[in-house]
């Protein structure tokens, strides 16, 4: 604590925070970034809504320091206004929009979320799109699959559903879209947020699917990750709204195809590259998108293919951070032009 470790080659410093826990204040963190912020040509800031995001926006700016703010997801109107819409609305007008707007530029993952963000009508920054990178798979390690996961992949390929267990993630729409699409069993695997994960199990007993649905509502990772992966014939995600949707790039680079709402920010992507299909939220047409890709296989399999080929050379670390690292050395110049006028 207080001191830098080595995390992967990265010097990273924690902080305490005792109070106020939930905004993450630390006043050993505000007097660091007083202490250190000048040293830097440019400074990214990554979410919003949280105190240590204030904390060196304000130190930047009182150092003159040019910032990136990536807001990662979390000024989506429709979410906003589903959980904590007044805390929200309050912080925006107290704190984040002057630390948005007076941002050198702020980072977007997808085309989507730019679209929210300029949304606000604010005199905003140019907005930046630059995706997330995407890791290949790891090599086989041999390692024993968990119980509950032979068990979720054993009989019929699955559709699978990975990542966060939770009300945003539209992951009712999918259980209710079953009924209509009588040769899919799912499989929804993710940390189980706030309970969701019982709600949907009883969704599935309330539509009468309860047998073609299997729930691990716990972290999943490794081999266990990798088998899923493996045993799906299509990837779904039907949230109410996604900034990016990285499980859906990991399937794509997995060479499974991916059945998407629009309002997920990769669907764009998907469309083009033909790697899957992009329907309407309404579960009947979930469930005729996932009709379509259960029934033609070769189909499903050159659509894989397709997103496996453009994950490949689109998404990869060493392409993305040429991009960010651009991004970077373009703010770094703005601080240096205005030391040369000063």
């Amino acid at each position: 604590m207080l001191r830098p470790v080595d995390l992967e080659g990265v010097k990273v410093t924690y902080f305490p925070s005792r109070l106020l826990r939930r905004l993450y204040w630390s006043p050993p963190m505000a007097g660091a970034l007083s202490r250190a912020v000048a040293d830097f040509d440019a400074i990214h800031l990554h979410a919003v809504y949280l105190w240590p995001i204030w904390a060196a926006a304000r130190a930047a700016r009182a150092h003159r320091v040019p910032y990136v703010i990536s807001p990662r997801g979390m000024l989506v109107p429709e979410l906003m206004r589903r959980k904590s819409r007044w805390a929200k609305a309050a912080w925006i007008a107290l704190i984040e929009r002057a630390n948005l707007e007076r941002a050198a530029a702020i980072h977007a993952t997808s085309a989507v979320e730019a679209g929210h963000i300029a949304g606000f009508g604010w005199r905003l920054p140019p907005i930046v799109t630059i995706p997330h990178g995407v890791d290949d798979p790891p090599a086989p390690s041999g390692v024993a699959l968990s119980p509950d996961v032979a068990a979720a992949i054993g009989g019929s390929a699955p559709v699978l559903a990975l990542g966060r267990i939770s009300w945003e993630k539209g992951l009712d729409r999918l259980i209710a879209a079953l009924p209509l699409a009588p040769e899919a069993r799912l499989v929804v695997a993710g940390d189980d947020a706030d309970g969701h994960a019982a709600f949907l199990a009883n969704e599935a007993q309330r539509f009468g699917v309860a047998g073609r649905v299997s729930i691990l509502a716990r972290h999943v990772a490794g081999a266990d990750k990798e088998a899923l992966f493996a045993a799906a014939r299509v990837f779904a995600m039907t949230s109410l709204s996604e900034n990016f949707g990285l499980a859906a790039f990991e399937a794509m680079r997995r060479g499974v195809p991916v059945l998407t709402t629009a309002d997920v920010g990769m669907s764009e992507i998907v469309r083009t590259a033909r790697a899957g299909l992009v329907v309407d939220t309404a579960p009947a047409a979930i469930a005729e998108g996932l009709n379509t890709l259960l029934a033609d296989v070769d189909r499903s399999r050159a659509m894989g293919e397709s997103g496996r080929a453009l994950v490949i050379e689109q998404y990869g670390w060493s392409t993305i951070a040429c991009r960010m690292e651009e991004l970077y050395r373009s703010v770094g110049r703005m601080r240096h032009a205005e030391d040369a006028g000063a």
